[in-house]
């Protein structure tokens, strides 16, 4: 079976920029009613701002900072690195216990506007995830012991600075608020948006597999800029999903949060930009190829199998969602 590879050097988005550049002619009908379908229903990202506000600036110092973990080495970034486009590339990343995490961690890119966070939407916003996981995966036995590595630690004046308003302005519910403003700021325009802007053409591959992507009806979930994360679903609506990936143990999704029937194997949709980075996919990294992924979703929520032509055709389309890493994606 002939596996879509997805190049590693895709910066930029670039994905087939060689050839979508060089065009220079107005496009068909075809690619314009193509381009217009796209954008009603996708849409385009901003690109990622110039400046860092204080919040923003004192997030990414604090994502970075491995003080911040019970462990002195483990960090937010541990399990979300520049070079995997805001994932790790593990099924399942180590916590500051040395404990594998329960699932697999998704990119921090583009989460903000989700409905939710984490793959059973058990957190309700970045600032909650980020300040739960002090007590998670950074390994504070307690709210108030993170707090007190934090009055430890030289951060004062810049959560002054950052939350001006606040009485007590050092606090991990505002943590939680710099990680998220931090967050907001990582966008990552790619080609796929210079293509909505008209100013440069998909390959004929990466607009078949556009076309398919929307036909197939991968948008009733996967919509909106971030294509994706918009939604809580079932992962395996017409058939078990554990038969297309092989899942051992099978996860019961958001069931487990609530214990309604209607929540057992429900997940969170996640967002697809970048998402040939962010492998290996699904929510217990069980699927290890970008084209198998296509095809164990068209299979087991939409009950249309994908042939290989198809899957690498959709696979190539989804490439052109990567984009940049943000330059302030690093350690200040």
């Amino acid at each position: 079976m002939r596996r879509f590879v997805i190049a590693l050097g895709v910066g930029c988005g670039l994905v087939g920029a060689s050839v979508a550049l060089a065009q220079q002619n107005t496009a068909p009908p075809e690619v314009e009613t193509l381009r217009a379908r796209a954008a009603e229903i996708l849409g385009s990202v901003p690109p990622p701002p110039a400046e860092l506000s204080p919040a923003a600036a004192l997030g990414r110092r604090l994502f970075f900072d491995t003080r911040m973990a019970a462990d002195g080495k483990t960090a937010c970034v541990a399990c979300h690195l520049p070079e995997r486009h805001g994932a790790d590339g593990l099924r399942f990343s180590l916590d500051a216990r040395g404990k594998p995490t329960a699932r697999n961690s998704p990119t921090v890119f583009h989460v903000d506007g989700q409905i939710a966070q984490r793959w059973r939407g058990d957190r309700t916003s970045p600032a909650h995830q980020a300040e739960d996981s002090l007590v998670g995966s950074l390994g504070w036995p307690t709210h108030d012991a993170a707090r007190a590595q934090l009055l430890a630690l030289d951060y004062e004046s810049d959560f002054r600075a950052a939350f001006p308003d606040a009485p007590d302005p050092v606090s991990t519910a505002n943590f939680g608020r710099a990680i998220e403003a931090f967050e907001a700021t990582l966008s990552t325009p790619a080609l796929f948006d210079a293509f909505l802007r008209g100013e440069t053409w998909l390959s004929s591959e990466q607009r078949r597999g556009l076309a398919l992507f929307l036909d197939t009806g991968c948008t009733a979930c996967h919509n909106g800029p971030a294509v994706g994360g918009r939604s809580l679903q079932r992962f395996g609506v017409v058939k078990p999903y554990a038969e297309a990936t092989g899942s051992d143990p099978v996860d019961e999704g958001r069931f487990a949060v609530t214990k309604h029937e209607a929540d057992r194997y429900v997940f969170k949709v996640p967002p697809l930009r970048n998402v040939a980075m962010t492998g290996p996919w699904f929510h217990d990294g069980s699927v290890a190829d970008l084209a198998q992924a296509v095809r164990v979703m068209a299979d087991v929520q939409l009950g249309k199998p994908l042939g290989d032509a198809d899957a690498n055709a959709i696979a190539a389309f989804l490439a052109t969602l990567t984009g940049e890493v943000p330059p302030h994606f690093s350690a200040p």
